[in-house]
């Protein structure tokens, strides 16, 4: 089974045409590293309210180390957590 991520896009991140901005470069971003994540994963990704104001880059960063904190993909840091 592939790995599936989902998303949680609240009213208290805006409006509904920021809700739907911030979903769409998530769900880009999602899928752009689909392929780094385990087969069968199933993930839910929560927009919290600075998402709306966030760069794609800021969202990139922290979908990132939550996948690497999540021990989904590799860390790149060679530190140990």
């Amino acid at each position: 089974m592939p790995p599936r991520v989902g998303f949680v896009v609240s009213k208290a991140v805006g409006n509904a045409v920021v809700r739907h901005r911030v979903a769409r470069r998530l769900r880009h971003l999602a899928g752009a590293r689909l392929g780094t994540l385990p087969p069968g994963t199933a993930l839910v990704v929560r927009a919290l309210p600075p998402a709306a104001g966030a760069t794609s880059a800021e969202l990139g960063q922290d979908f990132d180390a939550a996948i690497r904190k999540l021990r989904l993909v590799a860390d790149d840091s060679g530190g140990d957590r």
